[in-house]
């Protein structure tokens, strides 16, 4: 398997360690609002290389952090007045329900940057006793120039660089490109005690130190989004490379694009920002993961109301070819295997999932034409679709609405009245295929589960 690596600006084929082991580390959210869809762009995404890096057989460590203080959470706390632990509690367990709910569920380990203090602490230290960081009235900072590859990541020279949009600007840092290890603390700020005085880190230190707590400082895959190569990627190198004197830090460096809708990129400023909540109450999750890997991971996505329906009707499509062989008996057979195979085989090639939506596609539109099917092609199909679903999370199990099952069981209770026990018996077996079962009473037929 080969991705685009984004340090070497080349395709790497994936080479695990002994014991087919891998480990990966994604950059999680900032708790400090609603999940929203750019999340959903990102985390799909990483949801589905990690199912596919597990489907061949590698023992994946999958990694992602929890950014829980930070500028933008202090923010939250002066424009509402709520407290950083209430911030906190809520947004985290928003961002995991929302996550749970578009069936995002291949993370072994979310670490809160706060339970890392100490660790983040002794990288800081490290970093001052190399001649990598230095203390000013408002906190400690990194000597990017120190480090020579600053800059390797997002290829651009050092000498050329400014100031970016999360790069703090202050008169009295040696040079602008500095960026915060430790900002000490202020009125109102939540604060940890430190050599340093009392504080909190800074945003790129919080990774490096769970990353390097976890994993040690080097390991396999990085992915995030593509907006934060510059600076934070870059930062999170300097940092640790720098600590160990060891390189890479990463083998692989994995970046997705970020999401437009309707073509322009979401933003609050814009007030087109789209939470996870808003997209679920009109779009099965199946649904939204289509849209979302129907684009190549490294281009922008665009979320728009066509998009969105396309998405859900090949997410319906998929459905009902799923409840059609749904009462059979999975069957592994030469030919199912090979059918998985071709389907799958798009994601060896950089994570081709739109190339391998579109095989699913094409398989579902060809069994859904077949009339009849007999057990043992219901069999095969299933078998695809069970293994379709545990890499790419897209099959919809359809429950039956309550209004639903009133009119079948009323239909059901005509058709024993007037003395069709056969066409009712045969309602009951199709029932009962789907898992949901029948009592008949003298009052008529309920249900039981």
């Amino acid at each position: 398997m080969e991705v685009r690596d984004t340090l070497s600006s080349s395709m790497k084929k994936i080479e695990v360690r002994e014991g087919r082991r891998l480990t990966m580390f994604v950059c999680g959210p900032t708790v400090q609002d609603k999940p929203h869809m750019g999340h959903a762009r990102t985390y799909i995404f990483y949801d589905v290389l990690a199912r596919y890096l597990r489907f061949k057989g590698i023992r994946l460590f999958y990694l992602m952090n929890i950014t829980d203080i930070e500028d933008h959470v202090i923010d939250k706390m002066k424009e509402t007045g709520r407290s950083w632990e209430d911030i906190i509690a809520t947004y985290s367990s928003e961002f995991f329900n929302e996550m749970r709910k578009l069936k995002n569920n291949s993370v072994n380990y979310h670490a809160f940057a706060t339970d890392y203090i100490e660790e983040i602490i002794k990288q800081i230290s490290k970093l001052m006793k190399k001649g990598y960081a230095y203390e000013i009235p408002d906190g400690v900072y990194y000597r990017v120039r120190n480090f020579k590859d600053y800059g390797k990541l997002s290829k651009q020279n050092l000498d050329d660089l400014r100031a970016g949009a999360r790069v703090e600007v202050n008169e009295e840092k040696e040079d602008p490109l500095d960026f915060a290890l430790w900002k000490k603390k202020k009125e109102g700020e939540p604060s940890w005690s430190s050599p340093w005085g009392e504080g909190r880190p800074g945003w790129h230190i919080e990774d490096t130190a769970i990353t390097e707590s976890i994993f040690g400082p080097q390991y396999d895959i990085h992915g995030g989004a593509k907006d934060l190569i510059f600076p934070h990627h870059e930062s999170e190198i300097a940092q640790m490379e720098a600590i160990s004197r060891k390189k890479p830090m990463v083998k692989y460096w994995i970046h997705t694009g970020h999401l437009n809708v309707d073509d322009i990129k979401m933003s609050k400023s814009l007030k087109n920002f789209v939470t996870v909540e808003e997209a679920l109450k009109n779009y099965w999750p199946e649904a939204i993961r289509i849209m979302m890997l129907s684009m190549k991971y490294s281009a922008a996505v665009n979320f728009d109301e066509k998009a969105a329906i396309d998405a859900q009707g090949t997410a319906e499509k998929i459905a009902i070819l799923q409840r059609r062989v749904n009462g059979s008996s999975e069957m592994k057979s030469d030919k199912a295997i090979e059918t998985v195979e071709r389907i799958l085989s798009p994601l060896e090639n950089d994570m081709n999932t739109p190339e391998t939506i579109r095989e699913i596609v094409g398989y579902v539109k060809s069994s859904l034409a077949k009339s009849k099917l007999s057990e043992g092609e219901r069999g095969e199909i299933k078998y695809v679709l069970n293994q379709v679903e545990s890499v790419m999370g897209i099959v919809h199990m359809v429950p039956f609405p309550d209004r639903s099952m009133d009119i079948i069981l009323d239909l059901r209770n005509e058709l024993r009245k007037k003395g069709d026990y056969e066409s009712a018996d045969k309602i009951r077996g199709n029932l009962k295929s789907l898992g949901i079962r029948i009592e008949d009473t003298v009052e008529g037929s309920y249900l039981w589960w």
